[in-house]
Parts: structure tokens; sequence; C-alpha cells
């Protein structure tokens, strides 16, 4: 089965792969910033990569719950890698907007804030994500027991939400690239929501 040749496939794959694997569009930046290929505008042009990045490493941890459950795919293992790889994307993209964009201008910065409600918004979701990251280690789940630490990472769903929202508020339009990110993530979530198949009885 395809499943069973995935599942063959990914095993001898570490943790420090998917982080390799996760830093490429980083790198492929960093290459565009010395070849000169990030446009008119470089310092948007980033800001706004590393935040389609994030976004999209938030689409790929929502997807692996239902990939475990409907497709008999077992990714779960690779988690807690690509939720701190979309926190680090998120961080950066945050970064670049203080320090590249506004140039730590901080009366720009809270003006901003003001009259722009999808930096709010997209702040709000970084925030969710904050505590995610820091709790992402074995050390915070043995500290705070499984229950509470499972809890705690419900935060994903309304990040998730919100991040999908910065993204259509941001564009200021309709075009169909936001709109596709927030109809995967409630799709995604939505799956979470069919009831669950009661097991079969086994006749005597």
């Amino acid at each position: 089965m395809l499943r069973d040749t995935i599942h063959r496939a990914l095993r001898p794959v570490r943790p420090w792969m998917v982080y390799t694997l996760g830093a490429l569009p980083a790198l492929l930046l960093v290459v565009d910033v010395f070849t000169g290929n990030l446009g008119v505008d470089p310092v948007k042009t980033i800001e706004h990569r590393v935040g389609e990045v994030a976004l999209q490493l938030i689409v790929a941890g929502l997807c692996i719950t239902p990939l475990r459950r409907f497709a008999g795919l077992n990714l779960i293992r690779f988690r807690r890698q690509i939720g701190v790889l979309a926190f680090v994307y998120a961080a950066l993209h945050l970064l670049v907007w203080i320090t590249l964009d506004l140039q730590f201008r901080w009366s720009e910065i809270g003006a901003d804030l003001v009259k722009r409600p999808y930096i709010i918004v997209g702040f709000a979701a970084f925030l969710m994500l904050l505590p995610l990251a820091v709790t992402s280690n074995n050390a915070a789940i043995r500290r705070m027991g499984a229950a509470a630490w499972q809890r705690l990472h419900w935060l994903t769903y309304p990040a998730a939400m919100l991040a999908g929202l910065h993204f259509i508020m941001l564009v200021k339009a309709w075009p169909a690239e936001p709109l596709i990110y927030m109809g995967a993530i409630i799709a995604l979530l939505g799956l979470r929501l069919i009831p669950r198949a009661a097991p079969r009885r086994v006749p005597a």
C-alpha cells in the first residue's frame, strides 16, 4: 500500500533533517538578497515570503491529525518540528516588520497598530504561537503533565484562524491565494469535528 511505502520511506528521517529542510526557504531568500532577485521592494518581499512560509507550515501541521485519522498516514513525530519552524518563520515575519520595514520607529509602530487592524490580528496569532513554541519539548510536557500540555496546544486552532485572517486583511482585496489558505484551515479544523466511528463489535 502507498501508506506503508510512505511510512518506510520516512522511517530514517530524523528531526534535524526536518529542521534542515525547513531552513531552505530562508536560505533561498538569502540567496535572492545577494543576487538582487527581490523586486522593487525587497523588504516587503522578504516580509511577505517569511510570513507565507509560516502560514504554510501552520497548515501543514494541521494536516497531520486528519491524515492519521482518515488516511492512516502517521506523521505525528514530525508535528513538533513543523510547529517550531512555523513559529520561527512567524517570528522572522514580525522581526522584519519591526527592523527592516519600520526600522525601530516605535511611534510609527504604535500608529500602525491603530490604523491597520490586520497587524493586531497577526500579532495575536504570534502571541498564541509563542507559548506553544516554548513548551515544545519533553521537559515542558513532563512539568505540565500531558493533559495540560494538550489543552495549551489547542491554541494552535485559533492561531491558525487568525493567521489566515491576517493574510486576507493584509492584501486588502479578494485574491484567490489568501482565501485558499483560509479555506484549507477551516476544512482541516472542520475535519476534527467529524464524530469518530464506533468500533465494530466482533460477533461472539
